[in-house]
């Protein structure tokens, strides 16, 4: 786990980690929203679209903050579900790919 439980701690505790559920195709895309920012997750390959992320990658780091308060989220049950349905997946997507 990562060196900052408080930080992951309030990101779980402040439901700033969402599961975004679209239906009726049940495609799923998490984020999280950090110090004024939200950023895409992949939790199963392990993949966080943070600049911590990305260069604690080079100084072979496995995960970053983001990633583990997911973890913490999925333990704890303390997932922000937010149901969409298929037709906004497209405008949903764009709207992430553009705040990268």
């Amino acid at each position: 786990m990562n060196k900052d439980p408080d930080r992951i701690e309030s990101l779980v505790s402040e439901k700033r980690v969402k599961l975004h559920v679209f239906e009726p195709s049940q495609r799923k895309i998490w984020t999280v929203v950090g110090k004024g920012e939200e950023h895409w997750v992949d939790p199963s390959s392990l993949y966080c679209s943070c600049p911590g992320f990305y260069f604690g990658k080079l100084n072979g780091k496995e995960t970053c903050y983001h990633l583990d308060s997911v973890k913490l989220a999925q333990n704890e049950n303390k997932v922000e579900k937010i149901i969409f349905s298929d037709e906004e997946f497209s405008d949903f997507l764009l709207g992430l790919l553009l705040d990268l």
